[in-house]
């Protein structure tokens, strides 16, 4: 069985037709046999998707054919079992909710850190390295020395800033996440808030485990993606993890029981 292509897209772009786009995405999907989610929403598209590598090339080069989608990038792994089941084009107010009104990636944007040189700006000493996401994410894996904000949903993330962070005080701030759109969003929240040097990993996790060779790597553990396959790992490869029913956390798969459940069962 010829295995499947899971292709990981966003780009902020303003879209004030994004409404429009929506049923003539889902038709040409269709037709393609595609399965996956797409994010529509004024400010950019998000979407991870699944087939095979001829009919995901096909809607790249589809969006690209939009000017305002013309430099739309990708990042791509293989996986034996189709991920998804059903595809799904929603309309959002946002592609990836923050919830702060005027955050803008168009206009402030974080300095872009390609992955080989990601390893030695977050091993400057003045350089404070920040995990945008979610504390089950966190707990699969991460990278050495970074700050979990210990947030359940992103929409947190500025309290955690205003609550943990002062500009005046912490002036070099590397952020990341799974495939960048996060910390792109992030970034232009704190520029605006007055920090002055904001970094942000490009292309986010997932790039960096694709391009660096794991005995250069400074991650641990599992990178949590929102599919059937829960983790993967360094080579982008499934971990074997499971999704706890009760919280939704990834059980390892050395686990009997989630660690997460067990820990409040037993405080």
């Amino acid at each position: 069985m010829p295995q499947t292509l899971v292709a990981a897209f966003y780009k902020f772009a303003s879209l004030p037709d994004y409404k429009e786009m929506r049923q003539p995405l889902i038709d040409f999907c269709a037709e393609r046999d595609l399965k996956g989610s797409i994010l529509l929403a004024e400010e950019g598209i998000n979407s991870t998707i699944s087939g095979s590598e001829q009919r995901i090339n096909e809607l790249l080069d589809h969006l690209r054919q939009d000017p305002r989608l013309s430099d739309l990038k990708a990042k791509f792994a293989h996986h034996e079992e189709p991920p998804f089941h059903r595809l799904k084009v929603r309309l959002k107010k946002e592609i990836v909710t923050l919830g702060v009104p005027g955050t803008d990636p168009h206009k402030l944007s974080g300095q872009r850190i390609e992955p080989e040189d990601w390893n030695d700006l977050i091993q400057q000493d003045d350089v404070i390295l920040v995990d945008t996401r979610n504390d089950y994410e966190f707990e699969a894996g991460t990278f050495e020395g970074a700050i979990d904000p210990q947030i359940d949903a992103f929409g947190e993330f500025p309290d955690w800033v205003k609550k943990n962070l002062d500009p005046k005080k912490h002036k070099k701030v590397a952020m990341f996440c799974t495939g960048g759109i996060r910390c792109e969003k992030a970034s232009a929240y704190m520029l605006a808030e007055g920090f002055e040097e904001v970094y942000q990993l490009e292309g986010g996790i997932l790039r960096y485990l694709e391009q660096t060779d794991e005995p250069k790597s400074t991650w641990k553990g599992g990178c949590y993606v929102f599919d059937e396959r829960i983790c993967v790992d360094h080579d982008l490869k499934t971990t074997g993890h499971k999704i706890c029913d009760e919280c939704q956390w990834a059980i390892p798969p050395e686990a009997d029981a989630c660690p997460h459940c067990a820990g409040k069962i037993s405080a």
